[in-house]
């Protein structure tokens, strides 16, 4: 008997630690949305700078990324040169400031640079949760119909545009 009441919190480790390693597994960039393959929700938001505004209409015509970004942000500094220097290849981004000051959001994009054809404020975050937002940074890839198409959750890093996104456009581009 004494020796089955030791097993028993043995096992239990045993099954927490198993349960850690699964999980060290798991990448959390690579969430999968209930977004994906459909529409953007409808929404218009304010501008962030320049009194252009971001609605969910913008998203027609190619396909583009919407990166999720905010000034607060530690880990949207992270992917921020790489959005400029896809802004210079020609890529089209648009930016959700999500979750922030629209005055704070246009001193992040004058300080640092902006890679955003358009960008909206969604100060509430009702926009961001419609999205499934659940922190910031996150990108989305939008077809030529303004459907999602992909999710990433974190900063964007060079081998994600390389390896992923930066196919997944193009072959975007090729059905339109």
């Amino acid at each position: 008997m004494k020796r089955l009441l030791f097993l028993v919190p043995v096992a239990a480790f045993l099954a927490v630690i198993a349960a850690f390693v699964v999980g060290l597994r798991h990448d959390p960039s690579h969430i999968t949305s209930a977004m994906i393959n459909r529409p953007l929700p409808q929404f218009v938001l304010p501008a962030v700078r320049d009194n252009q505004g971001l609605t969910s209409a913008d998203f027609k015509g190619e396909p583009m990324l919407l990166n999720v970004f905010a000034s607060w942000c530690a880990a949207c500094r992270l992917e921020h040169g790489l959005l400029l220097r896809l802004k210079d290849q020609g890529v089209v981004i648009h930016g959700l400031d999500w979750k922030d000051e629209a005055a704070d959001g246009a001193r992040y994009l004058a300080t640092d640079g902006d890679p955003y054809i358009k960008a909206g404020n969604d100060k509430s975050g009702r926009t961001g949760i419609d999205l499934g937002v659940a922190g910031v940074p996150e990108t989305f890839v939008v077809d030529a119909k303004g459907r999602v198409r992909y999710k990433i959750v974190g900063p964007i890093e060079t081998r994600d545009w390389e390896n992923t996104l930066k196919p997944l456009l193009q072959r975007l581009r090729s059905e339109t």
